[in-house]
């Protein structure tokens, strides 16, 4: 197997295992037994498990940012836009696999031992904070309207994730619509 499919195959596992079990609860003889690459190939790739935890985290936020890009990217004005965020997140936490935000997770696991792991959860969130930031300027509305709509988002992951339920987005949402409304009233 070369470098390459090994690799993969162990992101998928520790992606799949991490999130639905939680870091302590795996051990890389897990991630082995799942990839099926042997252990002298996973700590060829990956020496230590915090290697493998922000590998996973930074390959899940490129795809977790690009799939709500896409879905929010297809809503025709730029306050539609907003509140397809909310829509996107609906449907995130719908899924059946859904256990929360993997950065929040992982933050409360390892971020008071890992210096990789609050770099990656910070990383995301700042990330994600920035998109928001250019979702509200392209709305017209003040800057600080994206840090409220960052702390109803994720709000509504932790709500979520502890409810089991998706409605927590949907509630976010409603909220979401009275700070743009106000927002927009501040502008006008």
């Amino acid at each position: 197997m070369d470098v390459e499919t090994a690799e993969k195959r162990v992101l998928d596992a520790a992606e799949e295992l991490f999130y639905s079990r939680g870091i302590h609860a795996v051990g890389m003889d897990d991630i082995r037994d799942t990839s099926g690459v042997s252990l002298k190939r996973l700590y060829q790739l990956f020496p230590a498990k915090e290697r493998l935890v922000t590998a996973f985290l930074q390959r899940r936020d490129i795809r977790w940012r690009q799939r709500l890009a896409d879905q929010v990217s297809t809503q025709p004005t730029p306050e539609e836009r907003i509140l397809a965020v909310f829509d996107w997140l609906f449907d995130w936490f719908s899924e059946p696999t859904y256990r929360g935000c993997a950065w929040i997770n992982s933050f409360g696991e390892l971020g008071a031992t890992s210096p990789g792991v609050v770099a990656e959860t910070r990383k995301h969130k700042w990330a994600f904070k920035e998109y928001l930031d250019g979702l509200v300027a392209d709305a017209g509305l003040p800057a600080t309207s994206a840090e409220h709509l960052l702390l109803l988002a994720e709000g509504a992951m932790v709500t979520a994730a502890i409810n089991g339920s998706p409605e927590p987005a949907r509630q976010a949402q409603a909220a979401a619509k009275v700070l743009l409304d106000s927002a927009r009233q501040t502008t006008s």
